[in-house]
This record gives C-alpha cells, sequence and structure tokens, in this order.
C-alpha cells in the first residue's frame, strides 16, 4: 500500500510555471497523490486555470504574497499526508520522480527528507545534488553549474536539501515544527531549507540524495531577473531587499543552529568569507546596508532565544 503524499507548491504565476509544474505532478507513476497550490499571485486568473486544467488541486488563495516559508506552512498545514513534497513552482518532476524518491526513505528510520537529481532546464546541467555545508559555514549545492557526467550518480547522506523539490517525512516535520510553524517564517526565503535540516539533524534527523529522481528547475525563475536565469553570481541579479535577506538569513542560520566552538575552528575562512561579502555590499549594494540594519532587533531576539534555550527569531507581539 503506498502511503498518501502531499504535494505542496508555491506559485506567484510567475510566467505560467505553475502550469508546467502541475502537469509533472499529474504524469507521476506514483500513485496516491493530494495537491495543494499556494497561489500568491494576488489575481483570480491563476485560480482559474489551474482548477480548469486540474479540478482536484485543492487552491489555496492567500490574498497576499506570502514569503515562500509562510506559504509552505500555510500548505502543511492544510496537507494530510504522511509525506509531503514541498515544490518551487518553477520545477517540472520527471515521472518517475516520487516514486524514485520514495526509496530514499528506505535508507533509514532517520531519514527525515529526500532530494533527486536537479538539473537545469537543458537538462545536461547540475543544478542541485543536495547541500554541503562549507567552511565557511554556509549551504553550497553539489554539482552546482557542472556537466552531469556521472559523477553524482552515487545515492547517500547529504547535509541538506534544496527545497525547490523536498521530499520531507512528516514525523520530521513534526518533531522540528515550532508553535505553529515547521518552516521558520523570518526566513523569508533562502535558506530556509538549510535551517529545517540542520534543525532536523540536531534531533537525530537525516537528509539523504537520491540521483534516480530527477527534475528540472529553472534557477531563479521566480526571483531573479530575466537575464539571470540559471546565471552564476545570483546576487548581481536579485534586489536590494532579496540581497539583504540573503545576508540576514546567513546569520539567522547560524545563531539557531551552529555550535560556537565550531565557528572558532572555521575562523579564518568564515573572516574572508565576511570581508568579500562585505566588501561586494559596500561597493555595489550600500542600500543593502540600511536594509540589514532594520532588522537588527531580530538578531538580538534569535540572540535572545539561543541564549534561552529556545530556537527561532519571532517578531514582537502586535
Amino acid at each position: 500500500m503506498h502511503e498518501l503524499v502531499s504535494v505542496v507548491i508555491v506559485t506567484c504565476g510567475t510566467k505560467d510555471y505553475f502550469l508546467s509544474c502541475l502537469d509533472s505532478v499529474f504524469r507521476q507513476t506514483y500513485p496516491s497523490l493530494e495537491v495543494i497550490l499556494i497561489d500568491n499571485s494576488m489575481t483570480p486568473a491563476v485560480a482559474a486555470r489551474t482548477f480548469a486544467a486540474y479540478p482536484s488541486v485543492r487552491i489555496v488563495s492567500t490574498g497576499r504574497n506570502l514569503y515562500y516559508c509562510e506559504a509552505l506552512n500555510r500548505g502543511i498545514s492544510k496537507s494530510r499526508g504522511a509525506y509531503v513534497l514541498c515544490l518551487n513552482d518553477d520545477v517540472r518532476l520527471e515521472p518517475s520522480f516520487l516514486l524514485e524518491a520514495m526509496q530514499g526513505f528506505n535508507a533509514s528510520s532517520q531519514i527525515g527528507v529526500v532530494t533527486g537529481k536537479l538539473l537545469r532546464p537543458d537538462g545536461a546541467t547540475i543544478d542541485s545534488a543536495g547541500m554541503s555545508l562549507t567552511l565557511w559555514r554556509t549551504p553550497q549545492e553539489r554539482g552546482y553549474g557542472q556537466l552531469d557526467r556521472g559523477q553524482l550518480d552515487r545515492p547517500g547522506a547529504v547535509f541538506a536539501v534544496n527545497c525547490a523539490a523536498a521530499l520531507f517525512r512528516r514525523a520530521m516535520l513534526e518533531d522540528v515544527r515550532e508553535g505553529d510553524d515547521w518552516f521558520d517564517p523570518d526566513f523569508r526565503i533562502f535558506f530556509e531549507d538549510l535551517d529545517i535540516c540542520w534543525r532536523g539533524q540536531r534531533r537525530g534527523w537525516g537528509a539523504y540524495y537520491t540521483p534516480r529522481a530527477l527534475a528540472y528547475h529553472v534557477r531563479g525563475g521566480t526571483v531573479r531577473q530575466d537575464s539571470g536565469e540559471g546565471r552564476p553570481l545570483a546576487r548581481k541579479y536579485l534586489s536590494d531587499d532579496i540581497n539583504a535577506i540573503l545576508l540576514r538569513n546567513r546569520y539567522l542560520v547560524l545563531l539557531k543552529n551552529e555550535k560556537a566552538w565550531r565557528l572558532l575552528l572555521c575562523f579564518l575562512p568564515l573572516l574572508g568569507y565576511e570581508l568579500l561579502a562585505w566588501a561586494y555590499v559596500l561597493i555595489y549594494r550600500r542600500q543593502v546596508i540600511r536594509l540589514f540594519w532594520s532588522e537588527r532587533s531580530c538578531f538580538l531576539r534569535a540572540w535572545g532565544n539561543r541564549l534561552s534555550g529556545q530556537s527561532g527569531c519571532r517578531p514582537d507581539p502586535g
């Protein structure tokens, strides 16, 4: 008997990516699915087109453009499956994706999340084969930008997965839940996948990569300028607001999850990374400094939570 998988797709309705994504979900050979579309588009056209093509999809119209974490939380709260597949709308799945990805959980009862091999739309370039954690404490997509020559065709444990296409065990999601949230909404977008996998790891849950589960991802399809889709040096093609979130979230994920002694061991690589990151901001993105500074109270709360043994960074009530 196949256990129910809840597929949660978040869309802003950009370039009709969501229709291709839905097409690929409904071509899955895995037989037990429910599909939930979180509609951030704020236009009735997305819901109307979805219902016309796939009337079985549960459409949740938010009425405002939620950030990715809050939208995923909304979808998970509506889901019933023992497993939850979180999808960006700019991802297309091979028909066997779910069937292959589910096999990853057979590796251990403590596997909490599985990902497959994410390729670029050309089908030849690797976008992500799971994530590792660098010495300068940032997530690194394994194989990013490399031609796929089979070099990452061995399944196995990874540090984290890219939430463009991440299949979670419900038991892990409930174990790392913080109040009403599974994904920490303070991350908004970016680093949320590293955070939830790291929190799971701290509670004994592992992440696993299975290369036979294939998908295709338009890197930056929903947040970058058109000229930046699929290109390296992502920050060059992102707005100042998004750059500020990236910078902020790097520190939030470390405040929540990293141990002080490991930061000390990585001091020199960390210092080099920080100098380069802030040099880029000072030369090319000075507006980011103001936006980053406006978030300072969040860091103070996160630090207070860390000292008190709590995780997360919550806004002040009201």
